[in-house]
């Protein structure tokens, strides 16, 4: 069977909608008070579930994926939302090293790294994306499923600095959870590194983040 919404839900959904557009200014304005008091993330996606009646977000997610189900016709916005948390976080920035997780067979997910590095390199920024997977040694170009390429190349370390053959970045951008630890060669690199090594899932807890939903809510 598929699932579907039946009629009575439809009240509420268009009800609680309506709340959320008459209070946006609210929303706005304490979300604009909140980033003066604390550091954003570079980037973040959070779980919704809809009730039908409430909202509530689930899961917060510091290395977030889905970049290519991103609306085409926000790409623009996406793109000013980008250079704000360039500028914000490392506003020197000229080179950046993309770290996606070691997921060469999940051709979605590669695509959504197309996508964000895209976005990336709409904000001026030089791109180019390092992996972890130790059978890569050299430059491997994938093919994606909505078409284009996507090239992996091996991290290279040297000194404090963690780059690529032939380029070192200013900064790091993680897309990869950290699940299984932090590598060595990230450990101790002067490079910003977004986000922290500390974020990862491998010191991170899921009870601190509800601790500190419940504190806000």
């Amino acid at each position: 069977m598929v699932p579907y919404l039946t009629t009575a839900l439809t009240g509420p959904l268009l009800e609680l909608e309506k709340r959320l557009l008459d209070a946006q200014p609210t929303i706005e304005h304490w979300f604009r008070q909140q980033w003066k008091e604390q550091a954003a993330p570079f980037y973040t996606s959070v779980d919704i579930r809809n009730s039908g009646f409430k909202l509530a977000p689930v899961d917060t997610n510091l290395f977030p994926g889905g970049f290519n189900n991103l609306n085409p016709e926000f790409m623009s916005l996406s793109i000013h939302a980008a250079m704000g948390a360039v500028e914000k976080i490392c506003p020197d920035a000229q080179r950046l090293l993309l770290i996606p997780e070691n997921h060469t067979r999940n051709t979605f997910y590669l695509q959504n790294v197309a996508v964000l590095a895209h976005i990336l390199r709409q904000t001026g920024l030089i791109v180019r994306i390092g992996t972890l997977i130790p059978e890569i040694t050299q430059p491997t170009t994938l093919e994606l499923p909505a078409g284009g390429r996507l090239t992996l190349e091996p991290l290279v370390r040297k000194g404090d600095r963690v780059g690529l053959e032939g380029f070192d970045p200013c900064a790091v951008l993680l897309n990869n959870d950290l699940s299984a630890g932090v590598p060595d060669i990230l450990k101790g690199i002067e490079q910003t590194i977004m986000p922290p090594l500390h974020a990862g899932w491998a010191t991170r807890r899921k009870s601190r983040h509800f601790a500190a939903y419940q504190h806000v809510a």
